[in-house]
């Protein structure tokens, strides 16, 4: 099947890094959100990372003028049904997504895949909820998604190879690198990532090492670009903590039990650095 008009639902830092690289790549997008708030922030902050390629050099004027023409504005799902390809990119919370499943495949076209971003989420059960499960994939794109070259792409129990084949083709004309992984609990990027980070707090919460030093191992003594407890920040505390969760109670192995103090910054309010505070503070 050809894709050729794609609707990203969900216009946050995954949502709008997806739609930005699939109108670089000459798709057709409609950004979806249901509050116009963070449908607007998600097209402004396209423009701005798009202007800053201009100013490097690594795009022209034109380019960025090309791009922005081929994303539109959406605040309905039902917009969906002129579309080849839906991506969702909504909160990591399996309530909201199988409703959002649910009402794509309402809208939808017959002949239209339609994907999840999520990071942990089983696929084979956000299948279930709808008419077409062999059409429904998972396509967990790497945070910033204009960078990140790594797509995971995940086969629920029911996804057809058709619907594989057509996703794989898709994200090399994205320029990225396709990966196919099975559906278990965190796919392979969490599953190993998230482990990491959550010994890392440990060795915080037992008094080991400081969240500086524990971060200065990692970087200088394993050439990691970023430490762990940075990583964390950056990624959301509450994010990190619902990983885990759905880690450990997808294998039941004690060896997921999400550290105590991840747990604690989390009712604290200290998320990282969308909060301004995690394991370190940002002004």
């Amino acid at each position: 099947m050809a894709i050729k008009k794609v609707m990203v639902v969900g216009a946050g830092q995954m949502g709008s890094g997806i739609a930005q690289v699939c109108a670089q790549s000459g798709f057709e997008v409609l950004l979806n959100d249901m509050n116009e708030e963070a449908l607007q922030k998600g097209l402004h902050q396209i423009e701005k990372l798009l202007e800053r390629n201009v100013e490097k050099g690594k795009i022209t004027e034109e380019d960025k003028s090309a791009t922005m023409s081929r994303i539109s504005p959406s605040s309905e799902l039902k917009d969906a049904a002129a579309c080849d390809l839906v991506i969702e990119a909504v909160v990591e919370n399996m309530d909201v997504k199988e409703a959002v499943f649910r009402e794509l495949d309402q809208v939808a076209p017959e002949h239209a895949i339609l994907a999840s971003n999520t990071s942990s989420l089983p696929i084979t059960e956000i299948a279930a909820v709808t008419e077409r499960p062999n059409q429904v994939i998972g396509m967990h794109f790497m945070n910033p998604v204009p960078v990140m070259k790594l797509v995971e792409i995940i086969r629920g129990l029911q996804t057809s190879d058709e619907t594989y084949e057509s996703i794989k083709k898709m994200t090399v004309v994205l320029s990225k690198t396709p990966v196919e992984v099975k559906d278990f609990p965190g796919f392979v990027s969490n599953r190993i990532l998230m482990p990491m980070i959550n010994e890392a707090i440990y060795t915080v919460y037992e008094g080991v090492a400081s969240p500086e030093d524990v971060d200065h191992v990692m970087k200088l003594g394993m050439n990691h670009p970023m430490g762990p407890l940075t990583l964390a920040d950056f990624i959301g505390l509450d994010t990190c903590l619902y990983i885990m969760e759905v880690l450990h109670d997808g294998f039941g192995d004690s060896k997921y039990r999400p550290c105590p103090l991840l747990r604690q910054y989390v009712k604290a309010g200290w998320l990282g650095k969308k909060s301004g505070r995690g394991f370190y503070q940002y002004s």
